[in-house]
């Protein structure tokens, strides 16, 4: 009886270490995947504001070359109407696609829903 309750208080230890082991790995895992999700995010950020800044320098310096025919004020008030004119444009085209998708309700997947429940019902109910 003694060598039973032994070996049940052993498997017991080793369940317990097991757990503890996974749990660290588990932490440990997470950990790293935040870390890399830091730094991607890092990345993309500073990528976006140099698009901007790259983006602001192309503005301008088609601005600079329409202003080789035109006036300069007349340059910024073209870039200024083409930039407003395509503002415009993708703001209509963004509000259409926001229309479209107002209610993400899963329609199908709740009707299913319902009909399984539906079914369920009927066959304990037979």
């Amino acid at each position: 009886m003694n060598g039973l309750s032994d070996a049940a208080r052993r498997v017991s230890e080793h369940a317990r270490s097991i757990v503890q082991l996974e749990l660290r790995l588990a932490a440990a895992e997470v950990k790293r995947k935040v870390v890399a999700l830091a730094a991607g995010i890092g990345l993309v950020v500073t990528a976006a504001v140099l698009g901007l800044l790259a983006l602001g320098f192309g503005v301008a310096a088609a601005a600079a070359g329409i202003a080789t025919a035109l006036p300069v004020w007349l340059a910024l008030l073209v870039m200024f109407g083409g930039l407003l004119l395509l503002a415009g444009l993708l703001g209509a085209i963004g509000a259409g696609l926001l229309r479209k998708g107002a209610k993400p309700v899963p329609a199908k997947a709740i009707e299913e829903a319902r009909l399984t429940t539906e079914a369920l019902r009927n066959g304990h109910g037979s």
